[in-house]
């Protein structure tokens, strides 16, 4: 369901938040404060930036790729019509948001305003027509690693492409490590890939500074209200919410998350009742890749663990996790997938219980798993995807980008769009 009026919005202008032009109502005042919109960012050197402009007649609206922000923002293929250049235009209800919501929006857009890098998702232009927010970024052909699980790798990536993927992740990860920012978001469906075989990290509207009042804190312990979605890919101190907070460690636990989601074509924990998860998380024993040797031949995957670790829920807890995040079809065949050493070495790093004994992404960057990877690729990411197929336009809005008849698309067949 589209959270656009379309009616509304043929009768209100386009405005600049900028701080000599702002509104009356509160609705602006949190997005003007700090930043003059209505900007158009230089390219971080990844990606052809469209030049884009604030007349929202100039948008040629596709397709609805999907929704988020609490379904606040309706997420839409178009076509800037003066250049012919497809992008993605998020529109979010100002008027809808809550106080907190419009905090989070100014920290995204002022934060992506700064942050020039090739693997940090940038936005072309931001304004807004009457009460909605529009930030249009460049289209990702192939959509985020989740939607490409989805589409075409149902059972889990190879590790050719993992490592390529994963690798340009953690480098705009790095970026934000380096500039004192905890990403929160770090998940399959905020890793995009543009037509170009480039990756770019979004979801930075969970971004959290390390840096308050000109000093560098090297813990934090703001918990904001998350949503239940994310919680698989959270850490164990993020989520214990205790005296010893946490830091951009965070974000490396998420990592490892994330290469257990390409690796199995799941998430782990993703359907546990959020008190067993937790309980999961804080105890062990950890997720792993599933292939032959997490499943030995002839032993059932029903089978209770033989960890020999107590979690505090009962012996079999990792394998009531593993079946909670897979299908039972799947839970009955066995796994032919066998990873490399190198690779569950690296997802053993990232989900460390301690922080501290988990790799920084600078020092993760240079682990030998990734190295393996590029020995793999032939040529380019290019080389490991499927052809980049045209995006069909299933249902065009008639009459214009705003028909009021005729506004929404539906948006099942792309449940994996976040941007």
């Amino acid at each position: 369901m589209s959270c656009l009026d379309c009616f509304c919005i043929t009768r209100t202008p386009v405005e600049s938040l900028g701080s000599g032009k702002q509104s009356e109502t509160s609705i602006h005042q949190f997005l003007a404060d700090e930043l003059s919109l209505s900007w158009s960012p230089p390219s971080p050197g990844g990606v052809e930036m469209p030049v884009c402009c604030s007349d929202i007649s100039h948008y040629e609206f596709q397709v609805e790729l999907g929704s988020g922000f609490s379904d606040l923002t309706s997420i839409y293929l178009a076509r800037h019509t003066p250049t012919g250049t497809l992008v993605t235009v998020k529109i979010t209800d100002l008027e809808s948001c809550s106080e907190e919501h419009l905090k989070i929006l100014q920290n995204e857009v002022v934060l992506s305003h700064f942050f020039q890098h090739p693997n940090i998702m940038p936005l072309c232009t931001v304004f807004t027509a009457g009460n909605w927010l529009w930030a249009v970024s460049p289209f990702m052909t192939y959509g985020s690693a989740s939607h490409l699980l989805k589409t075409y790798f149902p059972e889990g990536m190879n590790e050719a492409l993992i490592g390529n993927i994963l690798y340009g992740a953690i480098e705009g990860l790095n970026y934000l490590h380096q500039n004192g920012y905890i990403h929160r978001n770090v998940k399959g469906s905020h890793i995009l890939i543009s037509g170009d075989g480039l990756i770019f990290l979004s979801g930075l509207s969970r971004l959290c500074s390390l840096v308050n009042k000109g000093q560098k804190s090297k813990v934090v312990y703001d918990f904001p209200k998350f949503s239940t979605s994310l919680l698989p890919w959270l850490s164990p101190e993020l989520l214990r919410q205790d005296l010893y907070g946490y830091n951009v460690k965070s974000d490396i636990y998420s990592v490892g998350i994330t290469a257990c989601e390409l690796a199995n074509g799941c998430v782990p924990f993703q359907n546990m009742q959020r008190t067993q998860m937790l309980l999961q998380k804080l105890q062990g024993p950890t997720f792993c890749p599933l292939d032959v040797n997490t499943f030995p031949c002839g032993e059932s995957r029903m089978k209770n663990s033989r960890s020999g670790v107590d979690s505090g829920i009962g012996e079999s807890v990792l394998v009531s996790s593993i079946a909670h995040t897979m299908t039972s079809e799947r839970l009955h065949t066995p796994s032919t997938t066998t990873f490399s050493p190198a690779f569950h070495n690296l997802v053993e790093l990232c989900l460390q219980q301690d922080p501290e004994k988990r790799p920084s992404a600078s020092s993760l960057l240079t682990h030998a798993f990734f190295k393996q990877a590029k020995d793999q690729t032939k040529g380019s990411l290019l080389s490991l995807l499927p052809p980049a197929t045209e995006h069909k336009r299933t249902q065009f809005l008639t009459a214009g980008p705003w028909n009021e008849l005729d506004c929404t698309v539906p948006s099942e067949e792309y449940p994996d769009w976040e941007f």
